[in-house]
């Protein structure tokens, strides 16, 4: 495997400097081909790290990657094929009897819904945690998501389910909690360049967040594992600058598009009436009630500020929310307007 060289230190929006990466390490990971874990095993290998990958022989979104395809995705780490829902597969085909310092996961189940969730955000992941200490593992760095603080969904209990199995398991951890991510923010971009309105709910001011883009969210991961102040924390964080609102989203979007603004409001009430809808069609048909479920995810991310919350005031203070890296949201959107960014989005969809 080929090393670079050890970056230097680099300061973040919070004021905290990455320390320079002083012990490379052994490093297991999983959730490797989504863009955020490539980027994270981008940055662990630019950080001097010996990567192992644990793939599915088909990954990607609807398997639509090949085991060359993966392995150029992941250049400069260890590509290793497998089921991680599978024990004997992490044992037999990931792990291989072999001794490894660090577990990192970028691992999530793909659309939330409860079978899904459960099988992949908890259960996997408690089969590859039980591997990893087999292997000698010492500590791990947990990709999760901020929205489990205020957990009404089945993938947030499941995963709040697994940091808590984490947190007892005695290793030193990082639960690293993202704000939001570029991708998930993008998809109006071809219908307000066909001339469509920014679809907005309510006001479109009903919620903020402080996105990070995949690079910056990937090194943030990656530091944790020699950064002892990020050790045994549950660690919100969210891109650099101030929050940010669907219309001021909108609003930027058809400044770069050179076009006046045009907005449509989608009332919170229709995504309710949808919800009833196929929650009473559901008890029929079990298709239909994983639908509802979805559009439960829909609502939630429709009416809910991706922010640290307040656990005494119970509302999102953007103010709270730790910032790092550089790359902001609209200068992703400059690239994807310019064609200089190919969108990459996956199952990562609100429209």
């Amino acid at each position: 495997m080929t090393q670079a060289p050890t970056p230097a230190a680099h300061a973040t929006e919070t004021g905290a400097a990455t320390p320079p990466n002083t012990a490379p390490q052994r490093v297991f990971v999983i959730g490797a081909t989504g863009t955020i874990g490539r980027a994270t095993v981008r940055a662990l290998v630019e950080r001097g790290h010996e990567v192992v990958c644990f793939v599915r022989s088909r990954a990607g979104v609807k398997g639509a990657l090949a085991p060359d395809d993966t392995a150029r995705l992941l250049a400069g780490a260890t590509v290793r094929w497998g089921d991680v829902s599978d024990p004997a597969s992490l044992a037999r085909d990931g792990f291989r009897g072999e001794r490894f310092d660090a577990l990192v996961s970028c691992l999530a189940s793909r659309t939330g819904a409860p079978k899904d969730a459960w099988a992949i955000d908890h259960q996997a992941h408690l089969h590859a945690l039980a591997a990893a200490r087999q292997a000698g593992v010492t500590r791990m760095v947990l990709l999760s998501a901020i929205c489990v603080q205020k957990p009404l969904l089945a993938f947030q209990h499941a995963k709040l389910a697994f940091e808590k199995a984490l947190i007892e398991s005695g290793l030193t951890y990082s639960i690293v909690r993202p704000t939001a991510f570029f991708k998930s923010l993008s998809g109006q971009i071809e219908r307000v360049r066909q001339g469509k309105p920014f679809l907005v709910f309510g006001d479109g001011t009903l919620t903020a967040c402080k996105p990070i883009s995949d690079g910056d969210l990937g090194a943030y991961i990656a530091d944790c594992l020699n950064d002892p102040t990020r050790h045994n924390r549950v660690l919100p964080i969210g891109g650099p600058g101030d929050a940010i609102t669907p219309r001021q989203q909108g609003e930027h979007l058809f400044a770069l598009l050179g076009r006046p603004p045009r907005f449509k409001q989608v009332p919170v009430g229709l995504l309710d009436a949808i919800i009833a809808g196929l929650g009473f069609a559901g008890r029929l048909v079990p298709a239909l009630a994983a639908k509802a479920e979805l559009a439960r995810i829909g609502r939630y991310y429709a009416t809910e500020s991706m922010l640290v919350l307040d656990p005494v005031t119970g509302r999102y203070d953007a103010a709270a929310t730790p910032s790092s890296g550089s790359e902001t949201l609209f200068d992703f959107y400059a690239g994807l307007v310019s064609g200089e960014i190919a969108p990459d989005r996956g199952d990562h969809a609100v429209f």
